[in-house]
């Protein structure tokens, strides 16, 4: 599609500026490891996440849609269906199969090895929702290509999808407090703040839930909903316990070395207990 990494790169820039200028005039939460610090090892865990993303699917995951409309594959190419229908049923679909993929992250102990990375994180920002170990991006986006051949993904609903699902992941890990008149009627839709920050809570229960990513449906439906968490929304403790240092924190090098060393016993036993 025409001028598609332009539309996503706009997009992402754009949301990713407004809010970090919102975090910065009207802050939730004050982080205790200094900013500069984690941006500047959260945005080099995107930045590699993103190129392993390029050297994996050189032209993007809209060639595997193109193939399998050729081949006339997938659920959403068989049906006889508005493309417009298609492109709705697509987008949500797969914003259903990130919430299921999720949920799989946190319940296998290899896969949470992986995506502790991004849990580890002792602030909740704008950088935090790009802080992704690079071999779970790539795990993703060979799920992700799966899924749109066996649907039969149209390309467009590709560039929504993941237009939405960048903005999504920046917006609802962003360190501001909505408004109550606006947050509870828009956690009935979407996944807001208050919701996402729940699930980076250190109470283990607490993190295994809310795992939306957009809309905020599935954990309603699929029974993983958390509305408040035990300490309220200013007393949470963010974070993961074992990885409470600044120095576990903070280092390109320690971020993606840490799926490979072995998990600290501080609570390692009752997370892994949860997940079984």
């Amino acid at each position: 599609m025409p001028n598609e990494l332009w539309l996503r790169m706009g997009s992402f820039i754009i949301v990713l500026i407004v809010m970090m200028v919102w975090e910065a005039i009207s802050p939730n939460l004050t982080s205790k490891v200094a900013n500069y610090k984690r941006w500047s090892s959260n945005f080099f865990l995107a930045f590699c996440g993103a190129m392993t993303g390029r050297l994996l699917v050189p032209a993007g995951l809209a060639v595997v849609a193109i193939f399998a409309d050729k081949q006339h594959f997938g659920v959403l190419n068989i049906l006889p269906i508005p493309e417009w229908t298609a492109i709705t049923l697509a987008v949500i679909a797969l914003d259903c199969l990130i919430y299921w993929q999720h949920r799989v992250f946190h319940r296998v102990p290899l896969l949470w090895r992986l995506h502790r990375v991004h849990h580890a994180d002792p602030h909740l920002d704008a950088s935090t929702g790009l802080r992704f170990h690079p071999i779970e991006i790539a795990l993703s986006l060979v799920i992700k290509g799966g899924a749109i051949m066996l649907l039969g993904v149209p390309v467009l609903a590709i560039l929504i999808f993941e237009i939405v699902l960048n903005a999504s992941a920046i917006f609802n890990h962003s360190n501001i407090t909505l408004p109550n008149w606006l947050e509870k009627p828009l956690r009935k839709v979407i996944v807001t703040q208050a919701m996402h920050r729940i699930h980076h809570s250190q109470v283990v229960t607490e993190t295994d839930s809310n795992f939306g990513f957009c809309l905020s449906t599935w954990d309603r439906l699929f029974g993983s909903y958390t509305h408040e968490a035990k300490a309220g929304d200013h007393g949470l403790t963010l974070g993961l316990q074992e990885y409470s240092k600044e120095s576990d924190n903070t280092g390109i090098g320690t971020l993606l070395l840490m799926p490979f060393r072995k998990k600290p016993r501080s609570c390692a036993a009752e997370k892994t207990a949860n997940r079984l």
